[in-house]
């Protein structure tokens, strides 16, 4: 029952698969940090609604699995996951500015409760904002909010926060578009790790949006990896958001897990 929470809940992360991948740049000057983040600021999204399909595999100690997902997004309100298994709806989890809600069929039980569960097992503090922007590719953090390092990793341009004596962050970005391809944060105190990669994006008329990404996740002996595949998406058309947890299902607390 866990495994199938912890993915039903990190495919909030999930999007869209096509062939067109746009090019990409690679760094060569040096930039400020400065000039980074605003020419990273010129990828605008706007949009009401997001309705995609997505494939996943998820990977930790005990087990590995392939699922489907089904994802609806309105823009800074609310988010509706349902994971299948051979067509077969195995899961929901609704995701609102304020609450964390979830329930599994395979166990018979719900979850219904704030972001502690979810940050717990990212490994940072998270909110509805963070997590929409992780679907989306852009940075969990508000860039404007820190100060930041610039350098050159690997011909891309990288900013690293050290400002928290507990936390390292570090933002990787291409030169073309300043797209986010890979995001870091390490609690080694706490032995946690996170990190979000994006392979590729594509261009949707006056946006673009990633086509896929992976999560490694690691606390302490812990270890999981989800791989998403992105089959198609749709925007701005009228969305349902239908969640009720059915009768006779046990709720769950975050001290039980």
């Amino acid at each position: 029952m866990k495994n199938y929470l912890a993915l039903v809940l990190l495919l909030v992360l999930a999007s869209c698969k096509t062939k067109a991948v746009l090019a990409e740049g690679q760094a060569s000057s040096t930039l400020s940090a400065e000039k980074i983040i605003t020419s990273y600021d010129n990828n605008k999204i706007d949009f009401s609604t997001l309705y995609i399909k997505a494939s996943a595999r998820y990977e930790d100690e005990k087990q590995a699995q392939n699922v489907q997902a089904e994802i609806k997004i309105k823009k800074n309100e609310k988010i509706l996951i349902s994971v299948r298994v051979l067509g077969i709806t195995m899961a929901k989890a609704l995701i609102t500015p304020s609450s964390v809600q979830y329930y599994d069929k395979i166990g018979n039980k719900y979850f219904e409760g704030d972001y502690s569960l979810l940050s717990r097992w990212i490994g940072t503090d998270l909110d509805y904002q963070k997590l929409q922007n992780m679907f989306l590719g852009k940075t969990i953090d508000d860039l404007h909010a820190g100060k930041y390092a610039a350098s050159i990793i690997e011909k891309l341009y990288k900013l690293e926060s050290n400002t928290d004596s507990y936390t390292n962050k570090s933002f990787y970005f291409e030169s073309d578009n300043y797209l986010v391809k890979k995001q870091e944060i390490n609690q080694s105190l706490k032995n946690r790790t996170l990190q979000i990669e994006y392979p590729d994006y594509k261009r949707y008329d006056s946006m673009i949006l990633p086509l896929s990404l992976a999560i490694d996740a690691r606390q302490k002996e812990s270890k999981t990896n989800i791989n998403i595949e992105y089959k198609n998406i749709s925007f701005n058309e009228e969305l349902s958001f239908p969640y009720n947890v059915p009768e006779g299902y046990e709720r769950i607390f975050i001290e039980k897990i």
